[in-house]
This record gives structure tokens, C-alpha cells and sequence, in this order.
């Protein structure tokens, strides 16, 4: 797996597995991912009723499944029987929703990296990001296969990520930034993250020194726009999240 330093993530990480391709949050879209070269996935995780951490974006259903409601209010066993793919196309209809178990086999047993997004449902978000990380750590560490990346744990909500570094510290961690908020630096060092990861708009060759000066990584979301990327590259970036996996080379860079 290409590396970018030792920071040991690839640069280019596939959006929702490949969540335009395909259904996202779904083992569909990570082996569309897979087949355009990608080895570093992003997805989002929540916890069901009884506790399972599960991949889904929205708080609700009715975007991506033919049910309706908060997602967290089911049990697994019902959200396991949904179907997740055919919103996107007849092609992926019955696709389920998978959990964080299933997708830590993929990624484990195929040696690829994750990155973790903690996306609550709101009201538990330290909750969330304490049994996310326990899982992760129980996953990784019973994986019998090759050694691989540790997940990247993420979050826009501070709260999970402090959940998470209470229950696993050893885990990477990184803020998601939609806006540089006030305070967001200093929250960023107290719950000692590896990471910042923001939309792309907002960064530049400023905040990547602010970022590289403090021993931080700078990744950027959601990266479609071919001059974006390139923009990016050129300053030194070191993660670009995308969906355009079919016109991104994941070996793509202008540093090599």
C-alpha cells in the first residue's frame, strides 16, 4: 500500500466506498472503489438501537432505504433486512445496509485503510464514539490477516471523538471541519488528533502550514473537480477524499 510518509493512509480515499458508482456505505460500493485501484475508503457509522455499529450518512432512512424514521431507533436485525441499493439503481437492488464488522472483514482481509466517520445520531455522541473505537480496536486486533493501517477515526462532533479517545487512545484520530469554527484549533489539540479534515474549500496554503506547523495532517473532502485536486496537490495536501474514483488515478500526485 502507498503510504504518504508516515503517515501510513493513502492520498486518495474513495467517498462512501465509491458512493456515486454504487449505493453508499455499502459492500457494493467499496468493491466498485476496489476496481478503479483504490485502497483507502472512507464510510459513516452510527449505532442501531441494541448498540451495532452499522454504515449509514443520515440520521433518517428515507434517503437511501424504502423505509422511513430515525435509523437508530431500529434494532440491527431490522435494518440488517433493508435494502440499501435499489434507491441508487435496479442494478444494486437488495443491497443491505452493512455493519462496521462486516466492512472491517473487507478492508482487513483486502489490506486496505478506513476512515472511520463517527456520525452520531443526535443525542449520542459520546456513546457513539465510544463503542465505535471499541469495536475497531476488537476488529483490527482479531484480524488474522496482514498488518494493515489502524482505522482512522473521524468526527465532526467533538463529543465522539472524545468518546473515542477515552475508550481506545491508540487509535488515530481527526476532526472533520465543515467551517473553521471559532475555537476549532485548540479543540483539535486537547483531543490530541492526528488529522484535521475539511471541506476543500476552506483550505489553503495557510492553513495547511497552521496544520503542518502543530504535527497535524491536513485532509480535505469532498474533492470531484479535477483543478481543485490539482490545486491541492500542489500545496502539499495529504488526503483527498472523492467520489470521482472513475477519473481520479488513486496513484495520482503531483509530489511523486
Amino acid at each position: 500500500m502507498a503510504t504518504n510518509g508516515d503517515w501510513p493512509y493513502p492520498l486518495w480515499i474513495a467517498h462512501r466506498g465509491a458512493g456515486k458508482l454504487a449505493p453508499e456505505n455499502t459492500l457494493a460500493a467499496f468493491r466498485v472503489g476496489a476496481s478503479h485501484g483504490y485502497r483507502a475508503f472512507e464510510c459513516d457509522v452510527k449505532l442501531s438501537a441494541d448498540g451495532v455499529p452499522f454504515l449509514l450518512h443520515d440520521a433518517s432512512l428515507q434517503r437511501t432505504t424504502p423505509e422511513r424514521g430515525t435509523a437508530g431507533a431500529r434494532s440491527w436485525a431490522e435494518l440488517s433486512r433493508l435494502d440499501a441499493g435499489g434507491w441508487h439503481s435496479r442494478a444494486f437492488a437488495g443491497e443491505p445496509i452493512p455493519s462496521l464488522e462486516a466492512i472491517a472483514a473487507y478492508v482487513l482481509r483486502n489490506g486496505f485503510a478506513l476512515n472511520i466517520e463517527i456520525k452520531p445520531t443526535p443525542g449520542q455522541e459520546p456513546e457513539t464514539g465510544r463503542v465505535v473505537a471499541r469495536e475497531a480496536v476488537r476488529l483490527w486486533a482479531a484480524s488474522r490477516h496482514a498488518p494493515v493501517a489502524p482505522p482512522l477515526l473521524s468526527s465532526f462532533r467533538p463529543e465522539a471523538l472524545q468518546g473515542a479517545r477515552e475508550t481506545a487512545p491508540e487509535l488515530p484520530r481527526a476532526l472533520l471541519l465543515d467551517t473553521l469554527w471559532s475555537g476549532w484549533f485548540d479543540i483539535a489539540r486537547a483531543l490530541k488528533v492526528r488529522a484535521c479534515v475539511t471541506n476543500y474549500a476552506v483550505m489553503d496554503e495557510a492553513l495547511i502550514a497552521q496544520l503542518h506547523g502543530a504535527g497535524l495532517r491536513a485532509l480535505v473532502y469532498t474533492v470531484n473537480d479535477p483543478a481543485e485536486a490539482q490545486r491541492l496537490l500542489e500545496l502539499g495536501i495529504d488526503g483527498i477524499i472523492t467520489d470521482a474514483v472513475d477519473r481520479f488515478s488513486p496513484g495520482e500526485s503531483l509530489r511523486d
